[in-house]
């Protein structure tokens, strides 16, 4: 992979983790303080779920476009995976202080359904980028690009 595909790549999953941790944590607040009260944890995190896959698609699919991330396979991972990194040790490094819980603590505190789905959903923004339609990343049509 170039140099500049490299630079582009971080760039886009930077970006891509900014807007989907930004309305995961809205979401979050909205979920803490008027979906648990009524619905309970479990129903309240499922409920929440299809709202974050719809973000997670359109921020995918718009900062793949904007950003013009290369359709080459790689590129597209890479970035999914920069981004899912970024997720993941951000969550552990805030959830984990501010609930004064283990790392152990925490995975056995998370429901069976809703933590189960929650890793799904965790997988899927880490392969979204590559999975964009008619972007070309693993399409069969897909244009032929230098990711070298």
């Amino acid at each position: 992979m170039r140099l500049g595909n490299i630079l582009l790549v971080a760039k886009s999953a930077v970006v891509y983790f900014l807007v989907v941790f930004g309305a995961g944590f809205a979401l979050g607040a909205v979920r803490v303080l008027w979906a648990i009260p009524r619905f309970g944890m479990r129903i309240a995190e499922l409920m929440e779920m299809p709202v974050m896959l719809m973000v997670v698609f359109v921020a995918a699919r718009s900062i793949v476009r904007r950003l013009a991330v290369p359709p080459a396979p790689v590129c597209r991972l890479g970035m999914g995976t920069v981004a899912l990194a970024l997720l993941v040790g951000t969550e552990l490094a805030l959830a984990l202080p501010l609930r004064g819980l283990s790392l152990r603590e925490y995975v056995a505190q998370q429901d069976p359904v809703s933590g189960t789905v929650y890793l799904v959903m965790l997988g899927v923004f880490g392969v979204m980028p590559a999975l964009i339609a008619g972007s070309g990343a693993l399409s069969a049509h897909a244009p032929d690009v230098d990711a070298s």
